[in-house]
């Protein structure tokens, strides 16, 4: 059934250009159909981006937008209206100040709904608005009586009984720095510690890569990053945050006592004969200290090159300029993209006892079994560019610097790569031809950069498609033959490929299993050195790259992913 809602949001859609009145006719058509409302059967479809279709209809009946994800309600405007009737009105109340009520609607042209709250309020309503799927989830999260908190942590508690005595056990396996009677002291009694081990295991359970435990006025938030995505695990009392901070900042190795000043700490378990290192870092908040701990699998580090989702030709350029005698290999891209677990595979490839490998970063994440590695410290003066002065007295062979972020570090490792040693580094940069223009950017000489350089490598990480629930895109929700071209894909690709989408299953998380490196490699070739030493523009060195050279940029390489069913389109879009 049609409603005058769906009606109102459409006529929107058309007012904007959104969509066209062919493809309007048959939204209204397939939410007619299916019986749903239209903003449902929009964002399923993805037919407009949630935030575009939030702004538009804000902008419409003038009523502001809100991230009620980044909103905690106040208590007293939350008992004002019962979970009941939140959920019956699809509303969220935020806050109260004086008589005038803030509330969270989904639906602005539903006038009646707001003149029942406002009567049963007595207050006079400031609406905001937001999504209805974001305000169901808020009212799960914010509409929870202590007593069902109680229920919840004793269910988790129950819980944990079986890996906490796993973990108890791996104790005696931590670092030699942690203090082991702070952590072991009471290790069966203490509910704090049980959680913190569920935590844990949960997160090791469930392949995540961090964990965010945030405090904020009257609730704690605890999440995980899995593949990429942070997803809310549960939400702890707020009496037990200090205890569950000091708990692990205990395993850190960090002061308790201190809540005013930011600490760095670390600590590691072994489960399953796997070693995690877990790398903290507190913050202090005006709601208490927020904790991220990032984990650090040494596992990922038996991939070999091969398995890294290397294009062959690429792959072939790449393995011949790591077997270099002399030179500088460049891994490129932005914070959390796998460059680390890159160089690390590649040093681990191409080391040979016989030559001395000496390492630099900040910090040291994973150890590896017969290489120096050295950890900077700015506070003690020990910086790059200190560190690598120190190192090229020490008859290196190989030289990793974990990253280049200035002029006097870059000079140096440049100079190395010319002088006889073979030197890996990282740079933040979009793709593999700004890399050498940052480069040149900061104050290298070209004609320096272009000696040095063997070859640069820019990546990304895309998620993974469930080869368990993965479903092949349907004729109608193909994207037209333009779009793809657009997106990357050749003209006889865009008919003959079979394209995927997440479904979502209890073996994944959203559709998505693990993540995939996508990279563009660029062989320093004599052409495209000659033209950075003549100050050839970006584009230029680009295209030339593309179109000579047959550089397989990023988005070609997530196109390639999607032709062979590892990704979507959608994940292509967002990472590329």
């Amino acid at each position: 059934m049609i409603t005058a809602t769906d009606k109102k949001i459409n006529n929107i859609l058309l007012k904007n250009q959104i969509v066209t009145a062919e493809k309007s006719d048959e939204l209204m058509g397939l939410a007619a159909k299916e019986n749903k409302p239209l903003i449902e059967v929009l964002l399923d479809k993805k037919a407009v981006d949630d935030m575009v279709l939030l702004g538009l209809i804000a902008n419409d009946v003038k009523i502001p937008p809100v991230a009620i994800d980044k909103i905690i309600p106040d208590k007293k405007s939350l008992e004002l209206i019962p979970e009941d009737k939140a959920v019956y009105y699809n509303i969220l109340p935020i806050s109260k100040i004086s008589n005038v009520l803030t509330v969270a609607i989904s639906d602005p042209f539903d006038v009646f709904k707001l003149d029942d709250i406002r009567l049963r309020t007595q207050c006079e309503l400031r609406p905001v608005l937001t999504l209805e799927r974001h305000i169901k989830s808020s009212i799960k999260r914010f509409y929870h009586t202590e007593a069902e908190e109680e229920a919840q942590m004793s269910e988790i508690m129950d819980g944990v009984a079986g890996p906490e005595l796993e973990l108890t056990e791996v104790k005696d396996e931590l670092d030699e720095n942690v203090d082991l009677s702070q952590i072991m002291e009471e290790a069966g009694e203490s509910p704090v510690i049980k959680l913190v081990n569920m935590l844990l295991f949960k997160a090791l359970h469930e392949g995540a890569s961090d964990i965010h435990i945030e405090p904020y006025e009257k609730r704690v938030r605890v999440r995980i990053r899995c593949d990429g995505k942070l997803k809310e695990a549960f939400f702890p009392p707020k009496r037990l945050h200090n205890a569950i901070a000091s708990r692990i900042k205990i395993m850190s190795g960090l002061d308790i006592s201190e809540r005013k000043l930011p600490q760095d700490g670390k600590f590691q378990i072994k489960v399953e004969g796997r070693r995690i290192d877990f790398r903290v870092g507190v913050t202090p908040t005006v709601h208490g200290e927020r904790l991220v701990l990032r984990l650090l699998d040494s596992s990922s580090l038996n991939l070999k090159l091969d398995d890294l989702g290397f294009e062959a030709t690429a792959l072939k350029m790449f393995k011949k300029a790591i077997t270099a005698s002399y030179g500088m290999v460049l891994v490129s891209g932005p914070t959390g993209s796998g460059k680390t677990t890159t160089l690390y595979c590649a040093i681990k490839e191409s080391f040979d006892p016989e030559e001395n490998l000496i390492t630099v970063e900040d910090p040291v994440e994973y150890q590896l079994p017969g290489i120096i590695q050295v950890s900077v410290n700015p506070k003690q003066g020990l910086t790059f560019a200190a560190a690598l002065r120190s190192i090229l007295r020490q008859d290196p062979d190989i030289i990793m610097i974990g990253e280049m972020r200035d002029l006097e570090t870059s000079d140096i490792g440049i100079k190395a790569a010319i002088t006889g040693h073979l030197v890996f580094s990282t740079l933040h940069t979009n793709d593999s031809v700004s890399t050498v223009s940052r480069l040149v950017d900061m104050g290298i000489d070209p004609f320096m950069v272009s000696s040095a350089i063997l070859l640069v490598v820019n990546q990304r990480l895309v998620r993974k498609l469930c080869p368990n629930c993965k479903t092949p895109v349907p004729d109608s929700e193909r994207p037209p033959k333009e779009r793809l071209i657009a997106l990357g894909f050749k003209p006889e690709e865009c008919d003959s490929a079979t394209l995927f989408k997440p479904v979502g299953c209890v073996k994944c998380f959203g559709g998505y299993k693990g993540r995939a490196a996508v990279y563009e490699v660029l062989d320093m070739s004599d052409e495209i050195k000659r033209m950075i030493i003549k100050g050839t523009s970006v584009l230029d060195i680009r295209d030339y790259a593309i179109n000579s050279c047959g550089l397989i940029t990023i988005r070609r390489g997530a196109v390639l992913k999607a032709i062979r069913g590892e990704t979507s389109l959608e994940e292509i879009t967002k990472a590329t």
